[in-house]
Parts: C-alpha cells; sequence; structure tokens
C-alpha cells in the first residue's frame, strides 16, 4: 500500500507496484522541455480575409506554443506589379498579431518573397 496523495483530506492510499511507482515518478521530472521552434505560414496577395483569419489563429496557436512564426508573402507572376497589396495583407497581419506577438525582424521584398518574424510577447 502506497500513499499516493498525502496532502488530500483524506491521504490517498493505493495498492501497486512501488518499484514501478518510483519509476513513474523519475521519469515525470525528467521530462523534456519544450524547446522554440521556428514554424512557417505561407500567403498569397490573393489570399481572402476568411483563409487570412485561419492563417492568424494558427499562427496564435504557435506563439502560445511559445514558438517563433515565420510569415512569408509570395509573388507569382503580374502580382509583383502591385506590392502595395502585400503590404496591406502584412499589415493586417501584424495587427492582429499584435496583442499576442511581436515582429522580431522584417523582411522587405527579397526576389518574389516578403517575410515577417514573429516571437511571443
Amino acid at each position: 500500500m502506497v500513499e499516493v496523495a498525502p496532502n488530500a483530506v483524506p491521504p490517498v492510499c493505493r495498492i501497486l507496484n512501488y518499484g514501478k511507482f518510483l519509476y513513474k515518478q523519475k521519469k515525470k521530472l525528467q521530462q523534456k522541455h519544450h524547446s522554440a521552434a521556428l514554424k512557417e505560414i505561407r500567403i498569397r496577395p490573393k489570399t481572402g480575409d476568411h483563409d487570412l483569419q485561419i492563417k492568424i489563429n494558427q499562427a496564435k496557436r504557435f506563439i502560445e506554443k511559445k514558438d517563433r512564426v515565420v510569415v512569408n508573402l509570395m509573388f507569382k507572376g503580374r502580382e509583383m506589379a502591385h506590392v502595395e497589396y502585400g503590404r496591406e495583407l502584412m499589415q493586417k497581419f501584424t495587427d492582429a498579431m499584435e496583442e499576442v506577438a511581436k515582429v522580431e525582424k522584417t523582411t522587405g521584398l527579397v526576389g518574389k518573397k516578403m517575410g515577417i518574424i514573429l516571437s511571443p510577447k
């Protein structure tokens, strides 16, 4: 019989294999901690409002898990003639993420890509 929760009212006891119980307690203490990863979200200038909102929610989930997020906006063909639409879209994205994340780095137009890196506050 092993006392599992001595601080509970009344104390909780179980009949179990004490060696196995100690092994599980030891493993709980040795669990790996979450290491921050770099997640990527890709959008296009013609991404719709609802699709953009889904991407924003996805980025918020990544930020809540303490991951950094790279948002890449890719242009194709004639979309390069209207880079201002891409800038507006990136501004919408950063405004929506403003309360949970900060902009770590902003890259301008590099080739056919525009990107920002967001990190948790």
